[in-house]
């Protein structure tokens, strides 16, 4: 852990040691996840949501404009939801990494891009869907996220009917069963660590009400509303956190 602050390097280690005993770990984690993937978050100074466009970007991203303005949904997406060339970083990595070596039951994410099956990740829940997963809104036929980015204004299936991305957009509920399968793993872990989200956004963020195991550790370069109840808070860049974890060497 060169040039590593010491009061860090000691939360790390901590962190491997609580790890190490764990007799089960859940990982929840949000945008901080993916921005050092090069995906920027919502609600930083500098994401999605500061940034000026025709409509509030929380609009556009609603069911009622994709069904009203179908084709200019569709640039945003395209522009400002889509990356493609986005590899995993350390975090995504060593969550995997932890997957296979038994010490991690699952991944509980807020993201849509992917990335932490890309990194080798196998039992992952998205709460938000995923832009790799498209279904035709008429026949139901599935499609590749390459027919919705190579696409002319809105894409389409064989059978004339458009191709939606199975992401929750704004005045969508979120899967039920993906809720109640992510509480139930919540409520059983005897270690949730909580990463890369500022648990502000509901009903996602209500999750960390279910836990009732021996310790809650969140990693996030803010604060956020689970810090108190929390047995461990490193406020640092979650892949330089779980990317320098001894545990995995």
């Amino acid at each position: 852990m060169q040039d590593m602050p010491l009061e860090l390097e000691a939360k790390i280690e901590r962190l491997g040691e609580i790890l190490a005993g764990s007799r089960g770990t859940v990982f929840f984690g949000g945008a901080g996840t993916s921005t050092e993937s090069g995906i920027p978050d919502f609600r930083s100074q500098d994401g999605l949501y500061a940034q000026k466009f025709k409509y509030p970007p929380e609009r556009i991203l609603s069911r009622t404009f994709f069904d009203e303005h179908t084709d200019e949904f569709f640039a945003f997406y395209r522009e400002k939801m889509l990356f493609l060339d986005a590899e995993p970083n350390a975090a995504h990595r060593a969550l995997a990494a932890m997957e296979g070596a038994g010490r991690l039951e699952a991944v509980i994410t807020q993201n849509i891009d992917g990335l932490h099956q890309k990194a080798g990740s196998k039992n992952v829940l998205e709460l938000h869907g995923s832009v790799h997963r498209n279904h035709c809104m008429g026949c139901g036929r599935a499609y590749g996220v390459s027919h919705v980015a190579g696409a002319a204004g809105a894409p389409r299936c064989e059978c004339g009917g458009i191709v939606k991305p199975d992401v929750v957009l704004y005045e969508e509920g979120l899967d039920s069963d993906t809720l109640r399968r992510s509480a139930e793993l919540i409520s059983g872990a005897d270690t949730l660590i909580v990463g890369g989200t500022s648990l502000t956004v509901y009903p996602a963020a209500g999750f960390v009400d279910f836990f009732e195991g021996r310790s809650l550790v969140v990693i996030n370069r803010s604060p956020t509303s689970a810090d108190k109840a929390a047995s461990l808070v490193i406020n640092a860049g979650i892949a330089q956190v779980l990317g320098s974890l001894r545990i995995l060497r």
